[in-house]
């Protein structure tokens, strides 16, 4: 027995094994289960086969959900990969004073509940004069808003919560990035008279590239896959004419509230679809599936 654990061929396997067997109890197994009760009505017992999937073909909220999902996911990837590049670029430059100090602030909201943020920035976008949102439409001579019953009012309160949130999270990755490349990069670039935009676009952009599809790989998934902030920030999964209703709201409107949980796991495996779908896509023309040349 001791030389089976002692084996040098039988010990990466004994190590890899904790990690297999979560794989397959936490994921594969899960998986494989929602498959097969995506092709059934739970509450009747009875196998429906593809009727799941083509009632979601014509399900108008279910449509409507997915266009928030993409279009939250879309504003997301435009604030929340270049501007916490640029910040990080700032923070990594030796202009910056105290550089730990603002890493710590720009973190502080990623330690925050959603639950809270959520229940602040609700009240932040009241409808009440006195909100904060309407107070400062106001010093612009602007009558109060009621921001989180227009969709575009609504998904602009939406962005912003997220901004708020994860903008720190992500100028850490892009900061991890930056310094892993060599400063002698830099240094020979400006011996060559190359200013910091050239060094920006010519050093730093094309190095952080395993870091920007990283960042944008994580961004689409969380993206599509937001539940926590639009249901704290309506006080619910019922926001007016579903404006801030997502794919996995929708999803836990049919598994948990009407207990649809056939219909339930439908709409998940095309959630996982269309991550799935979108990321290849990105992986792809990011070039991440090239072969090295030797």
């Amino acid at each position: 027995m001791k030389k089976f654990f002692y084996s040098q061929k039988i010990a990466p396997y004994v190590f890899v094994l904790p990690f297999v067997l979560t794989v397959i109890f936490f994921w594969m197994f899960p998986i494989g289960n929602g498959i097969l009760l995506s092709f059934q009505d739970v509450l009747r017992d009875e196998w429906v086969g593809l009727d799941n999937y083509k009632r979601l073909l014509s399900d108008k909220i279910f449509l409507k959900a997915v266009y928030n999902s993409v279009k939250y996911m879309i504003g997301t990837l435009i604030l929340l990969i270049p501007f916490p590049m640029l910040f990080a670029t700032l923070l990594n430059s030796k202009l910056m004073k105290k550089p730990g100090l603002f890493k710590s602030i720009y973190f502080i909201p990623a330690l925050t509940s959603v639950v809270v943020a959520g229940t602040i920035f609700r009240l932040m976008f009241g409808e009440m004069e006195t909100s904060l949102a309407n107070q400062v439409v106001a010093v612009f001579g602007l009558e109060p808003i009621k921001w989180l019953k227009g969709e575009w009012t609504g998904y602009f309160a939406l962005l912003l919560l997220a901004c708020w949130r994860w903008t720190g999270v992500n100028i850490l990755y892009f900061l991890a990035g930056l310094q892993s490349i060599s400063t002698d990069l830099y240094e020979a670039a400006a011996i060559d008279g190359a200013n910091k935009w050239k060094q920006f676009t010519k050093i730093s952009l094309p190095l952080l590239k395993p870091t920007t599809v990283y960042v944008l790989t994580i961004s689409i998934y969380a993206g599509l896959a937001m539940f926590t902030e639009s249901y704290m920030l309506w006080k619910g999964n019922n926001s007016p004419q579903n404006i801030g209703l997502t794919i996995v709201g929708y999803l836990y409107r049919q598994g948990i509230e009407k207990r649809a949980m056939g219909y339930a796991c439908a709409v998940g495996l095309i959630l996982l679809l269309i991550v799935m779908v979108i990321n290849l896509l990105q992986l792809k023309a990011t070039g991440t599936f090239k072969k090295e040349e030797r």
